[in-house]
């Protein structure tokens, strides 16, 4: 009989440092695929198989503050169950309050599925969305019945205006370029007091965004930011048909800043054939070494 792989957290941060603070928690840093990835026969997926390395959840934050006992998920993943697990596990037995949508690709989204009849049975789960992906979502099954059900209650966004959580949580979504099939793409911008945090899953080529990048990280005190190719020919297909930044591309950007700018960066979002999933790689070890730092499940971010 096999054993069943296990998708490992790591928790590093002292609960003390957090006991008070609104934080954000990393549920997962992989492609939509997940690492492994089906079909893969990569060295890359087959030491996962071999336990050699763990595997890793789809990405994926959530929001918690542990004043109001009140928590978010930013992404609905394929993994969605052991995320949600994990994260009650880690904080308080009740309900999220709310989940935010970055697009509709099938890593960002399609955990939407286990609120229904045939899981979960939600109630009312907030689903805060832009007017595309509410869209997609009212008008196209199986989650058109989560909306006629009553599983899910979408909360319409607007491109840039604030929403207050509460008194001390606004959220910001950022349109950003991306392959729009389905809807628009956002990121997400974080803030508590004078703290706050970029959250950028998914977007296309850094020179095709309205916004300058190397501003946009001196304007927040953490950014988790698109990682998923570490360079090109990564993969088979041409690259230009998923022209994600290069991590390299992104590191040459802020290869002048001081080291506190760079220090803010956290890859995420890392596709199964990206070497800085490798604990042991060189490419990892550079990336590490010139002050940037890549997420990892469990890592906690603390807005103090």
């Amino acid at each position: 009989m096999k054993k069943a792989l296990v998708i490992l957290f790591f928790i590093t941060t002292n609960s003390s440092l957090f006991a008070q603070n609104p934080y954000v928690l990393v549920l997962g840093i992989a492609q939509d695929g997940g690492y492994p990835q089906a079909g893969c026969k990569k060295k890359c997926c087959q030491k996962v198989y071999a336990k050699q390395i763990a595997p890793q959840s789809v990405s994926s934050i959530a929001l918690i503050d542990p004043v109001s006992n009140e928590k978010w998920i930013f992404d609905a993943t394929p993994n969605f169950p052991i995320q949600l697990k994990f994260l009650e596990d880690i904080t308080f037995p009740k309900q999220i309050d709310g989940i935010f949508l970055t697009h509709a690709h099938i890593g960002h989204y399609s955990g939407l599925m286990y609120l229904g009849r045939e899981v979960m049975g939600a109630t009312k789960i907030k689903v805060f969305a832009m007017p595309q992906m509410q869209a997609f979502l009212e008008k196209n099954g199986p989650w058109s019945q989560l909306v006629a059900l009553k599983n899910i209650d979408i909360q319409p966004l607007r491109a840039d205006s604030l929403i207050n959580l509460n008194e001390r949580i606004k959220i910001q979504p950022i349109r950003v370029p991306h392959r729009d099939e389905f809807s628009e793409t956002v990121g997400y911008k974080i803030i508590v007091g004078h703290k706050s945090l970029l959250f950028i899953p998914d977007i296309d080529k850094w020179q095709k965004w309205d916004k300058n990048l190397v501003e946009s990280i001196k304007n927040v005190d953490y950014a988790l930011l698109d990682g998923t190719f570490y360079q090109d020919g990564e993969i088979i297909r041409p690259m230009s048909e998923v022209p994600h930044p290069f991590v390299i591309e992104t590191i040459s950007l802020l290869k002048n800043e001081p080291k506190y700018e760079k220090s803010k960066v956290h890859f995420i979002h890392l596709n199964h054939t990206n070497p800085i999933l490798q604990p042991k790689s060189t490419q990892r070890k550079t990336v590490l070494e010139m002050g940037f730092n890549i997420a990892f499940q469990g890592q906690k971010i603390v807005f103090n």
